[in-house]
């Protein structure tokens, strides 16, 4: 792992800290007097969780103010997707014209299955990949929290309109095999931070996929083609809802593509697409 336990350790254990107080505090919102002497207890907790695992960055591990940032550094190695972007795609112009819902060629030539994405920012070799991959393959489950809160900012005119997030499934062999599912971890924090609720069943993921990685666009699409089903017991939960489907990474599209389809057939009535990192091409 590129990031020590101690590090991974204190995270866990400052977040398990925060749930606990913030259980005891709603169950103590009564008690004024009670819930003085719990502000005092959490922020003596919170003191000594910054004594013993003192805030570091979620990427190089430097100092940073508070648990769950990025220093100075990396903050400015992210490269943001920010307006102006494809209203479809949430891809980024590179020159502003003023033109509010703006399509790219890309989207008028091939038009996603999904309404709209957007993403909190470009995939690409640094903070965000090094943030990706230590979700997704090292078993930094800290991360989905602070991940998550920068998706769901990102995501605010998606969201706002939603009825509930959908995690894109993994298969349940490569579940097994991983033990969890980085979009669902996602999903969950985003989840908290906007008070929605998550729908980690209503997708099933059927087909086992080869790997995406090294596919040109077509074969992925081919690849994924019946790769999702919504169960018949599931789709009355589907049925005219808006929904947000939520993944770490947007590549080609082929996978959103072909989990949005599955749920539009169940009778959804719109899905949009949240990310926290995206792959863009040109710009």
């Amino acid at each position: 792992m590129d990031f020590d336990d101690t590090s991974a350790t204190g995270a866990i254990f400052v977040a398990a800290e925060r749930t606990a107080t913030q259980r005891i505090w709603k169950s103590a919102a009564i008690v004024p007097g009670l819930k003085r002497g719990l502000e005092r207890s959490r922020a003596s907790a919170s003191l000594l969780a910054d004594l013993v695992f003192p805030p570091s960055c979620l990427c190089c591990r430097g100092a940073v103010g508070s648990h769950g940032a990025l220093c100075s550094n990396c903050w400015s190695g992210i490269n943001f997707i920010e307006k102006p972007y494809c209203d479809r795609l949430g891809t980024p112009f590179a020159y502003d014209l003023g033109i509010e819902g703006l399509l790219s060629p890309e989207a008028l030539a091939d038009p996603p299955v999904y309404t709209r994405a957007r993403a909190v920012a470009r995939f690409a070799d640094g903070p965000v990949r090094q943030l990706v991959h230590r979700l997704k393959y090292h078993d930094r489950m800290d991360l989905a929290g602070p991940l998550g809160a920068w998706m769901a900012r990102a995501g605010r005119e998606l969201l706002d309109a939603a009825d509930l997030l959908v995690p894109v499934p993994l298969h349940r062999r490569r579940l097994m095999w991983r033990q969890f599912n980085q979009a669902q971890a996602l999903a969950a924090a985003i989840g908290r931070a906007r008070s929605m609720k998550v729908e980690s069943n209503l997708l099933h993921r059927i087909k086992r996929t080869t790997p995406q990685i090294g596919l040109s666009r077509v074969q992925r699409a081919s690849n994924m083609q019946g790769a999702f089903t919504v169960p018949d017991e599931a789709k009355p939960f589907v049925e005219g809802r808006a929904i947000v489907l939520i993944d770490d990474v947007l590549t080609s599209g082929a996978t959103i593509n072909a989990a949005a389809r599955a749920l539009l057939r169940a009778g959804a009535a719109r899905v949009d697409v949240l990310v926290f990192a995206r792959v863009v091409t040109g710009g």
